[in-house]
């Protein structure tokens, strides 16, 4: 199982089953460099410089397909006294809760500590993805259905998100980045239970 960190809308888009897939840049420049590209601006193969051998684009991809991913997500835990039916003494517990979920407000009017999703641990995750299919492309190529199943109704709402986690990091829509895309669907949970 592997971690995978999503925004708060974009968690609300997966749990209300708009969001079935997600792109993320590759950064890697020895894979992009090393990309065999058809005339039509599609990777055909990953070239190994060192061996000459070639592999699908997707091979040194994080994610491949069959993989559980776990969301990571916006979170705080709460320590919550629970009276014991049989002992007369309060033992604490700890509640997850989840910023998609709703904002919420401390007793005295000011706003709640949120923990950043990339603290959260994998026993507070309540999303899990199975990973369908990896494939790599140009960010502009998006096709207007894939921006769809990105959670958005516009290219435009894709792109503006996109910049505003990506843009300070050098790889905005005006770079056009490589990226891989991951296309999923909800898990069951180990121990049972649907997502």
């Amino acid at each position: 199982m592997k971690p995978i960190l999503f925004s708060t809308p974009m968690v609300k888009a997966i749990l209300d089953g708009r969001k079935t897939q997600t792109r993320r840049v590759i950064k890697d420049k020895d894979i992009t460099n090393w990309l065999d590209i058809d005339v039509d601006g599609k990777p055909i193969a990953y070239i190994d410089q060192e061996t000459g051998d070639s592999y699908p684009p997707t091979h040194r991809a994080k994610y491949q397909p069959g993989d559980i991913l776990w969301v990571r997500e916006t979170w705080q835990h709460l320590r919550i006294k629970k009276p014991h039916r049989a002992i007369p003494i309060d033992f604490n517990f700890i509640k997850y809760i989840y910023k998609a979920d709703g904002e919420i407000a401390n007793s005295d009017g000011t706003p709640f500590k949120w923990r950043p999703s990339i603290f959260m641990p994998r026993k507070a995750a309540r999303i899990f993805l199975r990973v369908k299919e990896v494939s790599v492309e140009r960010l502009i190529d998006i096709s207007d259905s894939d921006v769809v199943n990105e959670g958005f109704q516009t290219k435009n709402d894709f792109f503006a998100l996109w910049d505003k986690l990506n843009y300070h990091r050098g790889f905005g829509v005006a770079n056009n980045p490589f990226v891989w895309k991951i296309e999923f669907e909800r898990a069951i949970r180990q121990n049972g239970g649907q997502d």
